[in-house]
């Protein structure tokens, strides 16, 4: 599996349910169909793809969606969110994170509070979990903790490490110019509040 048909897989996952747990469910029986190598390659495709997201414009695009009140456990998970938005989608907004604008997941969440948005909150921890899940079905060891997965996933990655700092320049998205200036439609859709 190469980036590009770990693409074509998670456009068809998008295609073929609704809601998350539908999607995770079906892409997890599709990789349980798979071999062990495979599924070590579908986990390899997502780091090396949300590893885009590891940059200070989408921290605050982040930040913004939620409304000024967030942690580094929910951008990590709004990472693996925006791989669920689709190739598309993603790639746009990599390159220009106000493009989350034009997502209907995003524009579904206007106008709410955070503590409303139930299912539909901008994140999906879950992904990160669904090739290791797959491994122990199709190894016969389900294995909660998934060591002898990622076992398998650092011994296919090698001697890389992988580089969890950010790129670009940190800037302070309560900077109402700033943000308008970077981030103009997203600063006008979730505007923040002097309380978050």
């Amino acid at each position: 599996m190469n980036v590009e048909s770990f693409w074509e897989l998670m456009e068809t996952c998008r295609r073929q349910s609704e809601g998350r747990d539908a999607r995770l469910a079906w892409l997890r029986n599709e990789l349980s169909r798979r071999s062990q190598v495979e599924i070590v390659e579908f986990q390899l495709c997502l780091d090396q793809v949300t590893r885009q997201t590891f940059h200070w414009d989408l921290v605050a695009a982040a930040e913004r969606i939620f409304g000024g009140r967030y942690s580094d456990d929910d951008f990590d998970y709004f990472g693996l969110w925006m791989v669920g938005l689709g190739g598309e989608i993603f790639g746009r907004a990599v390159l220009d994170p106000d493009a989350l604008a034009d997502a209907s997941e995003v524009l579904a969440l206007t106008g709410r509070s955070w503590r409303d948005w139930g299912e539909d909150w901008p994140g999906w921890e879950l992904l990160d979990y669904v090739a290791s899940e797959a491994y122990g079905f199709v190894t016969g060891n389900p294995d909660p903790c998934g060591e002898e997965f990622y076992a398998a996933v650092r011994a296919q990655r090698g001697e890389h490490v992988v580089n969890r700092g950010l790129a670009g320049e940190r800037w302070n998205v309560r900077d109402e110019a700033e943000a308008t200036r970077r981030l103009p439609r997203l600063s006008v859709m979730f505007p923040l509040r002097a309380d978050s």
